[in-house]
C-alpha cells in the first residue's frame, strides 16, 4: 500500500493558449496547448502517473475542457479556489510568479491539503450551466449600457441605444433556448416544477440554482450551507467573541439567493415572518436576509431531496 510519500499529486497552472504540468515526482514543468491534441498529450502523460489528485484552479471556465478530459479517463480532478492557492503561496514564502511555479504550488497544495474530488458535469449540466453563465452576462451589460445612457452625449448614445436593442434581443432568444432546454429533458422540468413552487424563486432563479448548485437535494443541510458559503464563521480569540461572518464558497449562488430573499421576505409567508422575528430580536436587516437566504436554500434542499413542491407547512429544518 502506498504511503504519503509515495502518492503523485499534480498541479497544472491554466491559460487561454496553454496547461503548464507539474507532478511531485518529477522536478519539471510540463506544457501542453489547450487544442484537442494538446488535451490528448495531456492525459497520456498524466494518466501513467497514476495521480491521488490532479489540482486545477478555477480559472473562469477556462480549465473546463482539461478537467473533464482527464475526468472522463478517470483522473480524480480537484477544481480549487485561486484565492486558496495564493494564500498557501504566500504562507510558502513563495514570492515570484511564473506558469512553472504556479504548477508547482497548486500541486504542492494538492499535497498538502488533498481538496475534495470535484464532480465534473455531465455535458447536459454543462450545457445549462454555460446558457446561465451567458445570459448573467448579458443582463450585465445591459446594465452598463443603461447606466451609460445619462452619462454621454446625443452621438454616443445612438449606438448605446442600438448596442441595447441587441442585446435585449440576444436575452429574449437565449431565454427562449433555455425554455427550450428544460422542456426536452423530463429531469430537469421536474426539478424546476419542484424548485419554481417556493415563492421567491422565480423562472429563471429556479433555473440558476439548478445550474450552479447541482448538489441540491443530494447532501445534508450543513454541507449545502458550506457549499454556497452562507455557514457563518467564527472570529474568536481569548476571551474576545467577535462577529460571525460568512466567505467563501460559490458567489454566485449567493447573488441569486439574495434576490430571491428580497422577493421572499415580501411574497412567501414563511420567510416573510421568519424575517420580521428576525429584526424585532435587533437583528440588522443584512444579518436577518444572509439568514433568509440560508433558510431558502435548505428549504429547497428539502424539497428537492423529498421531491416534494413547496406548501406554507415547513418542509426543512431551522436555517
Amino acid at each position: 500500500m502506498l504511503n504519503n510519500i509515495d502518492l503523485v499529486y499534480v498541479g497544472i497552472d491554466v491559460s487561454k493558449e496553454y496547461l503548464d504540468v507539474y507532478a511531485t515526482t518529477k522536478d519539471n514543468c510540463i506544457r501542453f496547448s489547450q487544442t484537442e491534441q494538446g488535451l490528448s498529450g495531456l492525459v497520456e502523460y498524466i494518466k501513467p502517473l497514476k495521480p491521488a489528485i490532479v489540482a486545477l484552479e478555477s480559472t473562469g471556465g477556462l480549465e473546463n475542457k482539461a478537467a473533464s478530459m482527464l475526468a472522463s479517463n478517470d483522473i480524480p480532478v480537484a477544481i480549487v479556489n485561486p484565492r486558496q492557492i495564493r494564500d498557501f503561496a504566500k504562507a510558502t514564502g513563495t514570492l515570484a510568479k511564473t506558469d512553472e511555479i504556479d504548477a508547482k504550488i497548486i500541486a504542492l497544495f494538492a499535497k498538502a491539503i488533498k481538496p475534495n474530488i470535484t464532480p465534473i458535469p455531465d455535458k447536459e449540466l454543462s450545457h445549462l450551466k454555460a446558457l446561465v453563465a451567458r445570459r448573467a452576462q448579458l443582463v450585465y451589460m445591459l446594465g452598463q449600457e443603461r447606466n451609460r445612457l445619462s452619462a454621454y452625449p446625443s452621438d454616443p448614445m445612438k449606438s448605446i441605444t442600438k448596442h441595447i436593442a441587441w442585446l435585449e434581443k440576444e436575452l429574449d432568444r437565449l431565454d427562449n433556448d433555455i425554455d427550450n432546454f428544460i422542456k426536452s429533458s423530463p429531469i430537469y422540468c421536474e426539478k424546476i416544477k419542484i424548485t419554481e413552487s417556493m415563492p421567491g424563486c422565480g423562472p429563471i432563479t429556479a433555473v440558476s440554482i439548478l445550474a450552479y448548485i447541482p448538489e441540491l437535494g443530494k447532501l445534508n443541510n450543513k454541507k449545502i450551507v458550506l457549499l454556497a458559503g452562507l455557514a457563518p464563521i467564527n472570529y474568536d480569540s481569548g476571551k474576545k467573541r467577535g462577529r460571525r461572518f460568512i466567505r467563501g464558497g460559490r458567489r454566485n449562488i449567493r447573488s441569486i439567493l439574495y434576490m430571491s430573499a428580497l422577493t421572499a421576505i415580501r411574497y412567501n409567508p414563511v420567510i416573510k415572518r421568519f424575517y420580521q422575528s428576525l429584526i424585532s430580536r435587533g437583528k440588522p436587516k443584512k444579518v436577518a436576509i444572509t439568514a433568509c437566504m440560508r433558510k431558502i436554500l435548505v428549504t429547497l434542499n428539502a424539497m428537492a431531496r423529498t421531491q416534494t413542491t413547496w406548501s406554507l407547512k415547513e418542509v426543512s429544518s431551522p436555517a
